[in-house]
């Protein structure tokens, strides 16, 4: 009996029986690791987002492509908001130098060339944002507010983040359409969803017409107004890049609150 038991107790038969047992419920396992794997990432959503690698990813993607594409977009934003009311201005001024500056960067096709670029940074930067915006179930609704009595650094997060939320449909149509402006021929695969011309031309013209706003005089005072927000974002986001990049301070400063 004392013989029979040390045999079935030997460190080599322990390690048989381990791996077979091993074996047998390694996939119930598996599938608790990866369960509990996904809840883990779920959680770190919810409260720490700025944990997840993707959400970093994202973050440098949106923080670079934003540095980069800040000239643009401050440029097309200022002039734009002035070409909504484009009819009543001509009267005064000549505009037509502000539209081809608008459209084309006064440089034709290559003009078109970089602001379908630049459009396509806009779409980007808008889809990242979108992601990166979240900041957790404990600050969410305070990244709906600019809080004015804070420090200017604050301030700019602040306006960075309410403003994208906000604006975010304005900034997205803006984008698209001006792609579609820039390089009409990037969406002639409507038609070719649509080669009875059901929808296609109403929907293109409906794009046009959504990117200047002018359907009468309430709409113009707000794509006006509301056409400065980009710019405001591409001031607010080069101002967090170079405090990030160069002056190593933290992108959100939460310790600038007063």
């Amino acid at each position: 009996m004392n013989l029979s038991f040390r045999l079935i107790t030997t460190p080599a038969r322990v390690n048989s029986l381990a791996r077979q047992k091993s074996y047998r419920m390694g996939p119930m396992f598996s599938v608790g690791k990866e369960s509990a794997s996904a809840d883990s990432r779920w959680t770190l959503w919810v409260h720490r987002p700025e944990q997840l690698w993707f959400r970093q990813l994202l973050f440098q993607v949106h923080l670079w492509v934003g540095a980069a594409a800040a000239g643009w977009v401050l440029l097309m934003s200022l002039t734009g908001s002035v070409l909504v009311f484009r009819d009543q201005l001509s009267a005064l001024m000549p505009m037509e130098w502000l539209a081809h500056l608008h459209a084309s960067l006064l440089a034709g096709p290559s003009g078109h060339l970089v602001n379908a670029l630049g459009a396509l940074s806009l779409i980007l930067l808008t889809l990242s944002g979108a992601v990166i915006w979240w900041p957790g179930r404990k600050h969410w609704r305070r990244s709906l507010k600019i809080e004015w009595r804070a420090r200017f650094p604050r301030i700019t997060w602040d306006a960075h983040s309410a403003l994208g939320f906000w604006f975010l449909p304005f900034v997205g149509m803006w984008s698209a359409s001006g792609l579609y402006l820039a390089v009409p021929q990037f969406f002639d695969v409507v038609y070719r969803l649509d080669p009875a011309d059901r929808v296609a031309d109403r929907a293109l013209f409906a794009i046009t017409a959504l990117h200047f706003g002018r359907f009468n005089f309430l709409t113009q005072v707000i794509w006006a107004t509301v056409g400065v927000v980009p710019a405001v974002l591409a001031f607010t986001g080069v101002f967090i890049c170079c405090r990030r990049v160069i002056f190593k301070k933290p992108s959100n400063p939460l310790f600038a609150t007063h």
